[in-house]
């Protein structure tokens, strides 16, 4: 299915759990997406990621994304497998690395939602592509700051995936602009920090024209 005829979803990148409910309730995001950054920033511990896959679960989350951890495949699938038993909304973040890709594999043929993190090439996207995997994640602030147009790389990673079970799920975006010009791109799904996914829901003329309203109901005697 071509990008643009697929509904583009919204994911929050946090782990603030505060932050994260309040987006859940609202019903603006499709799920939670997190890695060992984010979950340290956010004063989390690996103890804790069963508590955090329950508490989103409950408040909606319909994809909940933790990473596998390891320098081998065999690591990386024996900690996948700890991530997998969480639940049927979980999916297995795993780097765009050699070892990373024969783990990939070998998860999706055992059924598993699959992302493949990290991922900086067209030949990478390609390669997550032929494998299955439901998803891939190009940063796009980390690509801008490597001196690399991730504006112009990351739709071509969506278009090698054209055919494929492989969407793009674009992180590492830093404000609203960058969430439309990829859409506009032809890219699907975004994952961003709270402050940006503010952005994308707010505009001063929406707010001030919604406080007009309410004063116009006042006057007209709801």
């Amino acid at each position: 299915m071509p990008a643009a005829a697929i509904a583009p979803r919204l994911y929050v990148d946090s782990a603030d759990t505060e932050r994260v409910s309040r987006l859940l309730a609202a019903g603006v995001v499709h799920g939670v997406t997190t890695n060992p950054t984010i979950l340290e920033r956010g004063g989390r511990t690996a103890a804790e990621i069963p508590s955090l896959y329950s508490q989103w679960a409950e408040e909606g989350a319909r994809e909940i994304f933790f990473q596998t951890w390891g320098s081998s495949r065999a690591e990386l699938l024996r900690n996948a497998e700890t991530i997998r038993g969480l639940g049927d909304r979980v999916a297995v973040k795993v780097p765009a690395t050699a070892e990373g890709f024969a783990a990939a594999s070998a998860l999706v043929s055992d059924g598993a939602t699959v992302l493949v993190t990290a991922v900086y090439s067209v030949a990478q996207a390609l390669a997550a592509a032929s494998i299955g995997a439901a998803y891939i994640a190009p940063y796009l602030g980390r690509l801008r700051d490597a001196g690399v147009d991730g504006d112009a790389l990351i739709p071509e990673m969506q278009a090698v995936c054209a055919g494929s079970a492989t969407n793009v799920l674009a992180a590492s975006l830093r404000s609203a602009d960058d969430i439309v010009s990829l859409r506009l791109a032809g890219v699907p799904y975004f994952t961003a920090a709270p402050d940006v996914l503010d952005q994308v829901l707010q505009h001063p003329v929406s707010d001030s024209s919604a406080v007009e309203f309410d004063a116009a109901m006042g006057r007209i005697g709801v």
